[in-house]
């Protein structure tokens, strides 16, 4: 599996409260959530992120609350994966179970540009920087979570084999 897209940059340390302001989860939508993805990071990002787009950030992404919001926006805001020096756990498995790829690479999120196009190589661990040539190296995703991303996500996942039965 492969994802490709335009890369929007951000630092390190970015919490959920970032992601997902507080004063919004007054919903679960996922499609009202994704109206507000990173807008207090950078206001303009609702309106100029677009389906397929990576976002690209320092260590410690995902920080601060446990709120599954904060996954499911950046999903739903169009984000096809995201790429971090370093993920908080909790974070890092609230994606998985929504259906979000996110990579750890401190040398991917150092050496990427916001506005490069990158591909990832989901199942042989390349990121590939097509503006610069690149290439980083990053733990493959074990078959069983590629799967779960697969399916969009663990619900779905258990529902899937559930009806196999």
């Amino acid at each position: 599996m492969e994802i490709k897209g335009r890369v929007w940059k951000f630092g390190s340390d970015v919490d959920t409260d970032a992601i997902i302001p507080a004063r919004y989860l007054t919903t679960s939508d996922p499609y009202e959530l994704a109206k507000h993805c990173m807008e207090d990071a950078d206001p303009a990002f609702p309106m100029k992120v677009k389906p397929g787009d990576i976002l690209v950030a320092g260590k410690n992404f995902g920080c601060g609350s446990s709120r599954e919001h904060a996954p499911i926006a950046i999903k739903a805001a169009g984000v096809s994966c995201v790429i971090a020096g370093t993920f908080a756990r909790i974070f890092y498995r609230n994606s998985f179970n929504i259906g979000l790829p996110i990579f750890e690479s401190p040398q991917a999120a150092e050496g990427i540009s916001e506005g490069n196009e990158v591909v990832v190589d989901v199942d042989n661990g390349t990121i590939t920087d097509l503006t610069t040539g690149k290439i980083y190296e990053v733990s493959p995703v074990p078959a069983f979570m590629r799967q779960i991303i697969a399916a969009g996500g663990l619900i779905n996942y258990v529902s899937e084999r559930m009806n196999k039965k």
